[in-house]
């Protein structure tokens, strides 16, 4: 893919087979490449896409089970699509305009697959990896395996271009020693943000501590940071641990403010919360159902996340801290899903065989038109990710063994 300038230009591009002189910013080049139909409601689009090779199945979907797919956006408007085969290998594949597969998927080591994010040079996978727990002893218990997590950065051909560990098992350091940070079975899964020059990786994470003679091992979140060399950065809102006990790690970029934003669910004090240091978004309870969804900016300034409790769908606006703004949703789903769709946002979630989906203002939190349904199957830990024609995707379980659906959301008008 050739590199846009970021500056405004007078350029000459292909639309439709004719050639159109226009100036236009990078930004404005970049969502023309896919430049999708946008209509006065939303339409959706589901693409079966074959990848060649069995994947994993949705299993049981818990935070503990291997994450069968994920989806990025590329500057161009069109995809990366990283998939977990039943060979302990991580696929990544291009995707057109289309949403079909362009050349031939390349694969990487790992046995769970936590995000994929992209940009104009290719993108960052983040995965895990086998590690090894070493003699401990254990205080009680069992905490196996001691898993590494990993952040693999690719070209646009899919070549890896560099490989950085963000957990810190090594050969001298072990998942059972003091001090360790690794991945076991127990909530784990990840997501990516990218600030235009480095690429934050925010996870759940094991924590061992010693305890006299034996260790204990604990569990909380862990935000890492990487350049563009693969070097891991310290500051740039990185920290050992946050939230603990926490799950559905979820990170934005905010580049109104030139920061990483999080959030998590937690046992501490039962909210969701914004980690280093705790502060509360919004209550809830520890009654097991209590679930995070997903986190995306503001069309004013802060921040939207959806969460769920009692398997109700709330949608939460803040900035630092406590909610102001509670959209009780009347969705009935015990993990909903949020993402940016043009200047709005979209909430799905599941229902029945497929998934329901409600637009709603990014400023105010007001829904927007009528419920819509989507024909493709929901995962609890799954992302929609936005795109930059305003549309927004999600891949789910295709018809084999070997396909994937990809659910695509027109953009709107407007």
């Amino acid at each position: 893919m050739r590199k846009l300038a970021a500056l405004a230009a007078v350029v000459v591009v292909a639309l439709g087979g004719g050639l159109t002189a226009l100036n236009a910013s990078a930004e404005e080049i970049q969502a023309e490449a896919c430049a999708r139909p946008s209509g006065e409601t939303p339409q959706v689009q589901v693409t079966e896409v074959s990848v060649g090779v069995p994947v994993i199945g949705y299993g049981r979907e818990g935070d503990t089970e291997a994450l069968p797919m994920a989806i990025a956006a590329t500057p161009d408007g069109g995809s990366w699509l990283a998939w977990l085969g039943t060979d302990s290998k991580v696929y990544l594949g291009r995707l057109g305009c289309d949403d079909q597969l362009t050349g031939t998927p390349t694969s990487y080591e790992g046995i769970d697959l936590q995000d994929v994010q992209a940009d104009a040079d290719g993108g960052v996978l983040l995965l895990t990896r086998r590690g090894d727990c070493g003699e401990g002893p254990l205080c009680g218990g069992s905490s196996s395996p001691c898993n590494t997590m990993h952040m693999i950065r690719f070209d646009n051909t899919g070549a890896q271009v560099w490989d950085r560990q963000v957990t810190n098992l090594s050969a001298t350091v072990g998942g059972y020693d003091n001090g360790a940070r690794f991945i076991w079975w127990y909530q784990h899964h990840g997501r990516l943000a990218y600030d235009g020059s480095n690429y934050a990786a925010y996870f759940g994470v094991a924590i061992t501590v010693q305890n006299g003679s034996c260790v204990d091992i604990h569990e909380g979140d862990r935000m890492q940071v990487v350049d563009a060399a693969g070097n891991l950065l310290r500051g740039h809102d990185s920290f050992e641990v946050g939230c603990s006990h926490a799950w559905t790690s979820r990170i934005v970029w905010d580049p109104r403010t030139g920061h990483f934003v999080m959030v998590c669910a937690t046992d501490n004090n039962c909210r969701i919360a914004q980690p280093n240091p705790y502060r509360t978004v919004a209550a809830g309870t520890c009654d097991g159902t209590l679930f995070g969804g997903d986190l995306v900016l503001a069309s004013t300034a802060g921040y939207w996340t959806a969460w769920s409790q009692g398997g109700q769908v709330r949608l939460e606006h803040f900035t630092t801290g406590a909610s102001d703004t509670t959209v009780r949703t009347g969705a009935a789903s015990a993990h909903p899903h949020l993402v940016a769709y043009g200047q709005r946002m979209l909430l799905t979630w599941e229902s029945g065989s497929g998934m329901a989906a409600q637009v709603y203002d990014a400023g105010t939190g007001a829904p927007v038109g009528a419920q819509f349904s989507i024909a493709a199957r929901d995962h609890a830990y799954q992302a929609f990710k936005p795109y930059p024609d305003g549309s927004a995707a999600y891949p789910a379980a295709g018809s084999t063994s070997t396909s994937i659906k990809i659910a695509r959301v027109l953009p709107l008008n407007g």
